[in-house]
């Protein structure tokens, strides 16, 4: 536990070290504002609520969050340093996990500054803030997904802009198994199971369940599985090419 937290402590600080990490918050606050107020239409709606704030956060986490966790693995191994890593008294899960839990809560802070948004809503009306506060939860479940499998991506490569692009198309891959258009694409030659399994794996699908105020523990599972699932992958993965 006490390696963990070095692991964690000196990701976390590794953030805040150079000017990307206020760099990326910048950039996260003014997107998810634009994506709110002027895309999302919150002042047409007329209600006091975040869904416009929440309904984005699939699309925008798909290039922020892999611009995040390209750096895990990608950038230790291309400097070297992997090589010091390996010969700390430090477990494999020990270093995936601390550099993991470093990233999400990295992302958990950029969430956490959006509170604004939450106090503005309560002094245009009265909103449903249990609602909201399942929606922060499931947003950062989902980022932590992103993360699990951005990371798998960076330990697979040594170029940080492969491990962007590889993040990318996987994610996205996650996001748009649920989409009516892939659903419709299937619904012709496969059976309802497959359709069903292929809904079950989306990000969205589970993320709008609980942006709604339903916090179910199959999607909790979900979240916390894939993460273990990729997590496990990115140690794997690891092992087998600490020789390149």
């Amino acid at each position: 536990m006490n390696n963990l937290g070095v692991i964690f402590r000196r990701e976390l600080g590794s953030y805040f070290a150079t000017p990307l990490a206020y760099i990326f918050i910048v950039i996260f606050l003014v997107m998810a504002s634009l994506f709110t107020f002027d895309v999302g239409g919150f002042y047409e709606a007329g209600q006091a609520d975040l869904i416009a704030f929440f309904n984005f956060h699939a699309g925008l986490y798909l290039f922020l969050i892999p611009a995040v966790a390209m750096r895990l693995w990608a950038e230790e191994r291309k400097s070297g340093t992997i090589e010091l890593l390996m010969t700390l008294p430090v477990s494999r899960s020990a270093m995936v996990l601390g550099k993991f839990l470093a990233a999400w809560v990295f992302v958990g802070i950029a969430l956490v500054l959006t509170f604004p948004m939450v106090l503005t809503v309560n002094y245009l009306g009265a909103p449903d803030n249990g609602a909201i506060l399942t929606g922060y939860i499931g947003s950062w479940l989902m980022a932590g997904g992103y993360l699990a499998i951005g990371s798998c991506m960076s330990a697979l490569t040594k170029n940080q802009v492969i491990a962007f692009i590889l993040s990318v198309v996987v994610c996205f891959l996650f996001v748009v198994s649920g989409v009516s258009m892939v659903q419709n694409a299937f619904s012709g030659w496969a059976p309802q199971w497959v359709l069903d399994t292929l809904a079950s794996f989306s990000f969205l699908t589970r993320f709008e369940a609980i942006s709604k105020g339903v916090l179910d523990v199959r999607d909790l599972l979900y979240f916390f599985s894939l993460m273990g699932a990729w997590l496990l992958a990115t140690a794997v993965v690891i092992d087998l090419k600490k020789a390149d």
